[in-house]
């Protein structure tokens, strides 16, 4: 069984096709072809079902497609620590992040890191911070950037506290409360909102701070982005509450403070199991205290 074997076997699987495999992979269809028949033949089953119109896992495959995937990261992962030990940071660098991070300007932490590190290869994945902190505990995600409600913090992990912010209303320039200093929460109970899905973490610390508060409010759309979220608001369909520290982004709308606002905590998590040399460097960029440095004072650098 060969590495290239398991990288053919991936595009396949993800592409559904061996035509469209074969040119990620940069080599002719009928070549590709006879590696996945070599590896079928050495393993004794199928790994695809193919038609004159798709193709697609066998049962094997599904279950052979898993292994490939950890055996060809660790590969990766394996020729990274060589050239780290070499002084050369190499390999890939996944990074996650929920949609209204405000700490850190990551596109402008990912521009130092780029110059610094030109041969690590980038992939951004944005997400909820459950499912972000999952995927960073099995490996799938180096470094996320998350933001939990003040009763929450990420476990299973490696943790730093980033900042702490507040929630603001957001609603459409001509709404009533547009003009408006300051609202509390039982004023905001009477509109219709839009948030991100239920129990999801972005959208537990306004639920907590209604339902603390003896508050029903109406959640009548649901979306994953930030900037949808954003975009109904400007239609003035509902209103909204995000991040403070999140707000200056946001156009086409007005910001509100909230007298009895709900707060969020922003993190940094990383594998406590380990991490890659391009991981470790980007924490570093980040000036994030890791083992053996100061660990006194949040993050600066590409801060804000």
């Amino acid at each position: 069984m060969e590495l290239q074997q398991l990288r053919y076997v991936v595009a396949v699987a993800e592409t559904n096709s061996f035509t469209r495999a074969a040119e990620r992979c940069l080599v002719v269809q009928s070549a590709l072809s006879h590696q996945i028949a070599r590896l079928e033949r050495e393993l004794g089953a199928k790994l695809f079902e193919r038609t004159s119109r798709r193709v697609r896992l066998t049962a094997a495959g599904a279950a052979f497609l898993p292994a490939a995937r950890q055996c060809l990261d660790a590969a990766e992962r394996a020729a990274a620590e060589v050239a780290a030990a070499v002084g050369e940071v190499r390999g890939r660098l996944a990074v996650g992040l929920i949609p209204t991070v405000a700490a850190v300007d990551v596109p402008g932490a990912l521009r130092v890191f780029r110059a610094r590190y030109p041969h690590v290869r980038i992939g951004l994945r944005v997400g909820a911070s459950e499912d972000l902190v999952e995927e960073v505990e099995r490996g799938a995600i180096d470094v996320a950037f998350l933001g939990l409600p003040t009763t929450a913090r990420p476990r299973g992990v490696a943790v730093h506290e980033l900042a702490r912010d507040r929630l603001v209303a957001v609603v459409a320039p001509d709404h009533p409360l547009a003009g408006a200093s300051a609202v509390d929460l039982r004023r905001l109970a009477s509109e219709v909102f839009v948030d991100l899905p239920a129990g999801t973490a972005g959208r537990v610390q306004s639920d907590q701070a209604f339902a603390a508060a003896g508050l029903d409010r109406d959640v009548a759309f649901e979306v994953t982005t930030a900037d949808y979220i954003t975009r109904l608001v400007g239609q003035n369909l509902c209103v909204a509450m995000l991040p403070a520290a999140y707000a200056p982004q946001l156009t086409g709308v007005v910001t509100i403070e909230v007298d009895d606002a709900p707060a969020r905590v922003e993190y940094v998590v990383w594998n406590r199991c380990g991490r890659t040399p391009a991981a470790t460097a980007f924490l570093s960029v980040l000036d994030i205290p890791l083992p053996g440095t100061p660990a006194d004072g949040p993050a600066s650098a590409a801060a804000h």
